[in-house]
């Protein structure tokens, strides 16, 4: 049995917000008005874009972007760099926007926990089982956990833009298991990602993988994981 249980962030532990969400809360910043017509043909087109950093999209990194979206997750300027330039290939009516729906992204307003995470993250304190974070990210996702009032709950976070590596490289599920205090074969990770999630059995972590599903269709997967 696990000592120690690692957790990916999005679409794990929580969910961003709707596209449609996601541009109405940007439009009422920048004082714009537009129809409910405009707001879902808009939205279809962001989330198509893969410009909301979190959601989850089939898309295709157009030729001009794929350097910059291999390392996108490496430095807080290339992230928002990335996702910007996404955004901009969505080509919306309104001038200026991407700046601001990046903004939006990482606001805790625009995060929904699973109905289960502060359930299991209380669930493992009691257990005495020391738990960290693990994304592949640009900017510092502290703030949602503070927002939700589970940051205590949490040991460490190991994010790919502080410490220079992502998943799947071993590198930082190594320096995650070094966070917990316990050696690979006694951590568990948990995420929606077979491939950079699942990295973590290079270095013998145990893996659980769960759906990146809607938060009202995934109530209990995360209790389901830790148990297994």
């Amino acid at each position: 049995m696990a000592k120690a249980v690692l957790f990916d962030f999005s679409g794990t532990l929580f969910h961003c917000e709707s596209a449609e969400s996601w541009l109405r809360a940007a439009l009422d910043q920048a004082g714009i008005t537009a129809s409910d017509a405009e707001v879902e043909v808009w939205a279809e087109r962001l989330h198509a874009s893969g410009g909301q950093a979190g959601a989850y999209s089939e898309f295709a990194v157009p030729a001009h972007l794929t350097d910059l979206w291999a390392r996108r997750d490496l430095t807080a300027e290339d992230h928002r760099a990335a996702y910007t330039a996404l955004v901009e290939t969505a080509e919306l009516p309104w001038p200026g926007l991407a700046d601001i729906l990046y903004d939006r992204h990482y606001a805790p307003e625009a995060w929904d926990a699973y109905p289960d995470t502060v359930a299991v993250l209380e669930l493992l304190q009691k257990r005495d089982m020391p738990v960290a974070v693990v994304s592949n990210i640009g900017w510092d996702l502290r703030t949602v956990f503070k927002h939700f009032g589970v940051d205590h709950l949490i040991a460490d976070y190991v994010l790919s833009y502080e410490v220079g590596v992502k998943k799947p490289d071993a590198g930082i599920f190594e320096l995650a298991c070094e966070a917990v205090g316990c050696a690979p074969a006694d951590v568990l990770m948990v995420g929606d990602n077979a491939v950079a999630d699942g990295g973590a059995t290079a270095i013998g972590c145990s893996f659980e993988l769960v759906e990146h599903a809607p938060v009202a269709a995934r109530p209990r997967a995360l209790l389901d994981a830790v148990r297994a």
